[in-house]
């Protein structure tokens, strides 16, 4: 500091009433927050992050979606999959991959159908439940499903 600050500094303080020695009390918060170019300090908190956003996973969307397209075969909306796929707009490849997804597990399609994505973070591929399809067995459908986790 140089001697004119100083002197600025001391007939402040002499006129708010306090002495120019000895320690000096500040009272009140200050916040660290990010601006433009780095970090500032401010008086007001800043703002509340945002509640997260959560919805359906697009996995467990792709399995509802599954069911639904086999409950309307089942009742005789379509004649097969082909024609379910020339009806809906899809290839015949992929309405099999959907359709292939209801060889799950019971208690897999359960948590599939749980999962969330939350600010837009998929918790997992639909590619990965393909490669669990693979897997003939329940029992090993599961240990897969215990590794994917």
């Amino acid at each position: 500091m140089n001697d004119t600050a100083q002197a600025k500094h001391a007939t402040n303080d002499a006129a708010q009433g306090g002495s120019t020695n000895g320690p000096r009390i500040f009272t009140g918060q200050l916040f660290r927050v990010r601006d433009g170019h780095g970090w500032a300090f401010t008086e007001t908190p800043p703002a509340s992050p945002p509640t997260p956003v959560r919805r359906p996973a697009r996995v467990a969307q792709a399995l509802a979606l599954a069911h639904r397209l086999q409950a309307a075969i089942d009742r005789g909306d379509y004649h097969d999959r082909a024609e379910l796929a020339r009806q809906l707009g899809f290839t015949r490849a992929r309405v099999t991959q959907l359709l292939d997804l209801l060889l799950l597990a019971p208690d897999i399609q359960e948590r599939v159908l749980d999962l969330e994505a939350v600010d837009g973070a998929e918790p997992m591929a639909e590619r990965a439940l393909r490669g669990l399809v693979r897997h003939e067995s329940w029992a090993d459908q599961r240990r897969a499903w215990a590794r994917t986790l």
